[in-house]
């Protein structure tokens, strides 16, 4: 079978990367699309996926908008020269309309229910919107749902095994505690109008932490000068090991913070967007700690009790097998869904 997947993020790398290698091994023909936003094309080339790039990612809806119509432009060619059976993507408004207009079924796992523009343009033209149960909106019978988060299509057990160098990469010796913090660059369209972290923010979050623990910074914009001494220097595919061997996660990504939180790490998440995913694994599980950034007192006091627990990796470990024992292999389950579409 012929099979395309449109990848726009570093976060639709891994989400796919397994389903893909898992294909590609039973014999089907895969298309990479991709778009060079952070570090999503390093991470293709260390995971020796070949792609064709897209395009760049902008900035504005003005960007953003030019940047959509070069992409289907692009795209459409590609479906049809490669005679594509079924498209599968993690955003879809790239796709959708395209594979509309080719009679080609568009299959978008999804998560993000704040982008509303996005998925204004994506839900009425997909085949299938798939997304975890505890999304918090219904969108008719388009829809489908399953048990589980998209992270765990890669940090699932039977995927994932921590790099056990990884301490010795980042200088980290006899169990010494460090702190990942990640700020993201506020380019994409569900970013517009959202509350931020400001600067004097994240100095006072680095210095409190900085008391407790060594810290690394991941940035997908330019890092002030006074931060740069923080910023973690290891390739895009090993984020994952540093992200499970971290004392404590602190960001405004939203993608990180239920990874860290998915791998038993503490997870702060700073950000004025929620989602189901966010609510089920903070509410129902633990995993995680959920504020707006001008929660300034709540965050610092939070971030120092999890600092000063001695064991507080154990006990994120014992709610995150709670999560594993609950929720379905997601990989498998999109592999089934992808050939099911496929092979009609």
């Amino acid at each position: 079978m012929n099979i395309l997947f449109d990848i726009n993020h570093p976060a639709h790398v891994h989400l796919f990367r397994n389903a893909i290698k898992t294909l590609e091994s039973n014999g089907h023909h895969i298309t990479i699309t991709a778009r060079d936003k952070d570090v999503t094309l390093p991470l293709l080339e260390a995971y020796q996926i070949p792609y064709v790039s897209l395009s760049k990612a902008q900035k504005g809806l003005l960007g953003l908008g030019f940047e959509l119509l070069m992409r289907q432009f692009k795209l459409f060619s590609i479906l049809h020269k490669n005679k594509i059976r079924v498209c599968v993507s993690a955003t879809g408004a790239c796709s959708v309309h395209v594979c509309k207009l080719l009679g080609i079924p568009s299959l978008v796992f999804y998560d993000t229910e704040h982008a509303q523009l996005q998925n204004a343009l994506t839900i009425p033209f997909a085949t299938s919107f798939i997304t975890p149960s505890s999304f918090k909106k219904r969108y008719g019978e388009n829809h489908i749902t399953y048990n589980g988060v998209h992270d765990l299509a890669y940090l699932h057990p039977k995927y994932f095994t921590p790099d056990a160098d990884i301490a010795k990469s980042l200088g980290i010796l006899n169990d010494e505690r460090f702190v990942l913090i990640r700020f993201v660059s506020w380019g994409a369209a569900h970013d517009i109008g959202q509350k931020r972290m400001t600067l004097e923010f994240k100095k006072t979050l680095i210095d409190l932490c900085s008391q407790y623990a060594k810290v690394f910074i991941v940035s997908e914009s330019p890092l002030s000068p006074e931060f740069e001494a923080y910023r973690l220097a290891v390739p895009p595919e090993k984020i994952l090991d540093v992200l499970n061997l971290a004392t404590v996660y602190i960001g405004d990504g939203g993608s990180m913070a239920t990874e860290a939180a998915i791998l038993g790490t503490p997870s702060v998440f700073i950000s004025s967007l929620s989602a189901g995913v966010f609510d089920e694994l903070e509410k129902d599980y633990g995993l995680m700690r959920a504020f707006t950034p001008d929660q300034e007192s709540q965050i610092y006091a939070t971030i120092e009790e999890l600092l000063d627990e001695d064991n507080v990796k154990s006990s994120w470990n014992d709610k995150r097998k709670k999560f594993l024992e609950d929720k379905v292999n997601v990989t498998d389950f999109m592999l089934e869904t992808i050939l099911q579409y496929a092979e009609t």
